[in-house]
């Protein structure tokens, strides 16, 4: 999906990087066009969705955003294809707009950026790159 037909209701957003062990979240809105890095997610499958769900409860987004990775060239590789099922997951399980975003070196730019937190601070990176492509 575009993320300029991002409707003007949708104003703030949950944004997630998502790893096989951890998953980084962050959380902004539309008005500041900035994010903030929230604890990162150490969980897998069911436990998972359960630590997003206290997230959803917490934030009450009008939106997610999910970084999806590509290889420098663009080519999908293994991660790309499960974070697409993980992007098609939350539409499933939490009924809320899911937006992909390419998330190709927000961890990079995280950690030359001195993160201690790198998967936070990579999903602040895509939600904010989102967030700046909105009209």
């Amino acid at each position: 999906m575009s993320t300029a037909s991002v409707p003007a209701e949708l104003q703030t957003f949950l944004a997630l990087d998502f790893g096989l062990k951890r998953t980084g979240v962050a959380v902004g809105n539309r008005l500041l066009r900035s994010a903030q890095p929230q604890a990162t997610i150490q969980a897998e499958g069911d436990a998972r969705f359960a630590k997003i769900a206290e997230r959803l409860r917490e934030w009450q987004p009008d939106a997610l955003v999910v970084g999806i990775p590509f290889h420098p060239d663009g080519a999908a590789h293994d991660n790309t294809a499960r974070a697409q099922k993980f992007a098609r997951q939350l539409r499933g399980r939490f009924d809320l707009p899911v937006y992909e975003v390419d998330e190709r070196y927000s961890t990079t730019e995280a950690l030359a950026a001195g993160a201690k937190d790198a998967d936070a601070a990579s999903a602040c990176i895509i939600l904010e790159q989102f967030l700046r492509a909105i009209e």
